[in-house]
């Protein structure tokens, strides 16, 4: 059974930084996208980051809000993603989910999800 972990968030004063962990297991790590996505409160789910499998290990483009800010990378030797957060506002408050799936070409929404990393940024 594919399994998505997360860790790392939590609450933090604006300008602060926190690194989201997550770790899969049940899959064979190298073979598919793992990726990033937030909610906020009343909002829908959006994207943040992705990177393709290894060894290409590919960064999709960053949107505007965060391009300067966050940063995805990955782990192969310990099945982990992992999304840098620097300079942290309250506009980033949400909860953030670990996703995994076969390829670009495939919805994210076929994949599998982590449990959410709540992030509060206070003002």
């Amino acid at each position: 059974q594919v399994q998505l972990v997360e860790s790392g968030g939590g609450l933090v004063q604006a300008g602060e930084s926190l690194r989201l962990s997550c770790v899969a297991s049940g899959l064979t790590f190298r073979d598919y996208v793992m990726g990033w996505f937030l909610q906020a409160p009343g909002k829908e789910r959006e994207f943040v980051a992705a990177i393709s499998q290894e060894p290409d290990g590919y960064i999709a483009p960053y949107t505007d809000a965060v391009k300067a800010r966050f940063n995805i990378s990955r782990d192969g030797a310990k099945n982990s993603v992992y999304l840098q957060m620097n300079s942290l506002g309250h506009e980033d408050t949400a909860v953030y989910y670990c996703n995994t799936h076969s390829s670009f070409q495939g919805s994210p929404m076929d994949g599998y999800w982590g449990q959410g990393n709540h992030v509060a940024v206070s003002t």
